[in-house]
C-alpha cells in the first residue's frame, strides 16, 4: 500500500469539544478518527446500511494508537487524512493524520486496527474480495493530498 494520504475529510472545532485549557479534549480525537475512516469508506462507494440492515462489510475497531504534536482549539477546521497501510485476510490497519487548515505539521498521528466483524454471530470475518479491490485500487490510484 501506498505510504502517502489520498483521502481527506474537514471538520470544525465545535464549543462542546474543548476542554478548561481550551483545547479539544483528547478523547474527541477518537471521534474525529471515526468520522475519518466512516468518510473513508463512503468515499469508496461502501455504505454501513440502515439500522437492522446488514451491510456489505463491517468492522470493529481493535486498537488505536494516538500521538498528540499540537491541538486543536475552537473553530478550527482540521483536515482528517486517512490511508489504509496494511490489508489482512479479515484485518487491516489505518494510519490517519489531522492537521489545521493551512499548515503542513500534524497535531496527531494515529494508527488503528480495524477487524471484518459479523454482526450476527459477534465473530470476525475476512474482508470480503470486492471491499479488497475497492481499498487496493483507490490507495493506488487516487491523487496525492498529502
Amino acid at each position: 500500500m501506498s505510504q502517502v494520504f489520498r483521502f481527506c475529510h474537514p471538520i470544525r472545532v465545535r464549543y462542546a469539544e474543548i476542554d478548561g485549557q481550551m483545547i479539544v479534549f483528547n478523547s474527541h480525537y477518537l471521534t474525529y478518527l471515526d468520522i475519518g475512516i466512516t468518510e473513508y469508506f463512503r468515499n469508496l462507494g461502501l455504505s454501513f446500511g440502515a439500522p437492522g440492515e446488514k451491510p456489505i462489510f463491517d468492522f470493529a475497531l481493535v486498537k488505536t494508537t494516538l500521538e498528540f504534536k499540537g491541538s486543536g482549539s475552537f473553530d478550527d477546521i482540521l483536515n482528517i487524512y486517512v490511508r489504509v497501510s496494511k490489508l489482512g485476510n479479515s484485518s487491516f490497519v489505518t494510519n490517519f493524520m489531522i492537521r489545521k487548515e493551512g499548515e503542513t505539521e500534524p497535531i496527531v498521528l494515529a494508527e488503528s486496527i480495524y477487524a471484518g466483524y459479523d454482526m450476527t454471530t459477534k465473530r470476525s470475518v475476512p474482508i470480503p474480495d470486492q471491499v479488497r479491490k475497492l481499498i487496493e485500487t483507490f490507495e493506488s490510484t487516487a491523487p496525492v493530498l498529502a
